[in-house]
């Protein structure tokens, strides 16, 4: 709020981050006390904003200091600017990256050979409308800007417009359900445009992904090697299994992709049973019956 003369008269104003401006009337004893209510109310907010900016300062030094921090440095930028465009709940991480989230709840570690990856799955969930703001943000700058403000190197992959990848080779791919606007007519896989950003991602139509966005969602903090630290959104930890399974199945798909497919369904598989033993398989509802009755032989083997 700011107090502005206007012909002789000093006149309250109440502006926004946006430049957007309301009056609220003549200088008097009622607009002084709402200026003098919002000034004391600023102040305390600055002061409290000010001691949390301290203790997130010292929780980073203790996460480095104890080790405590895993994941990918660049996961957890990527993670923390998707929360501040306000897109958090549009996105959901999926494939080996969720195993930070995993192991994190369950206060256990996951052999460094099973978390190996060079690359970030998103599933985009375009089944929910954006904001105003944000819609109109996005389509000046679009996914790729975003992730060129946690990296500037970030490019659009010509011969796989799905992906963006840094200059040090990690690469981040952008996946979705469901047909929307923007499409290609050249693309393989039916992709569309994130955004109506020229330059912007085509996101690719992954097999089945709508079975990941219907199940229960999974946020926890992780933890960076930097001591950084961003929550992240990821589908249950038995859906994972689950879904796992149904790809090591998958006739087309690689064999060593399929072998470590099992892999990480047998780790998760422990981790629910010896510190998650709240999760319930029989709770899990992502797949046709068809499909369940495929994995039942899968599911006893792993313990299920």
């Amino acid at each position: 709020m700011l107090w502005r003369e206007v012909n002789g008269v000093e006149y309250l104003v109440r502006t926004t981050t946006k430049g957007a401006q309301t009056g609220l009337g003549a200088r008097s004893e009622q607009t002084e006390a709402i200026y003098k209510k919002f000034m004391q109310g600023k102040q305390q907010q600055e002061q409290s904003f000010a001691n949390l900016k301290v203790s997130l300062e010292r929780h980073q030094r203790l996460n480095r200091a104890l080790r405590v921090g895993r994941t990918p440095n660049v996961i957890i930028d990527v993670l923390s600017e998707i929360d501040r465009s306000g897109m958090s709940e549009h996105f959901t991480v999926i494939g080996t990256n969720a195993l930070y989230a995993y192991e994190t709840a369950a206060s256990a570690r996951v052999e460094e050979k099973v978390l190996a990856t060079n690359d970030l799955d998103l599933l985009w969930d375009n089944r929910k409308k954006l904001s105003v703001a944000v819609e109109g943000k996005l389509s000046i700058d679009g996914m790729i800007g975003l992730l060129r403000k946690v990296d500037s190197s970030f490019t659009i992959n010509q011969s796989q417009l799905y992906t963006a990848v840094n200059s040090d080779g990690y690469e981040v791919d952008l996946i979705r359900i469901k047909e929307c606007e923007y499409k290609s007519p050249n693309a393989k896989n039916n992709p569309i445009r994130h955004s109506q950003n020229d330059d912007d991602f085509w996101v690719a139509q992954a097999r089945n992904a709508d079975w990941l966005l219907s199940a229960p969602k999974f946020k926890e903090m992780v933890v960076g090697t930097n001591g950084k630290m961003a929550y992240m959104n990821t589908v249950d930890p038995r859906a994972f299994v689950l879904f796992k399974l149904w790809m090591a199945k998958q006739k087309d798909r690689d064999y060593g992709k399929r072998l470590r497919d099992v892999t990480q369904a047998e780790v998760v598989t422990q981790i629910i049973n010896e510190r998650l033993p709240q999760l319930a398989f029989e709770d899990i509802k992502i797949f046709p019956t068809s499909v369940t009755d495929m994995l039942v032989e899968d599911k006893k083997l792993l313990g299920v």
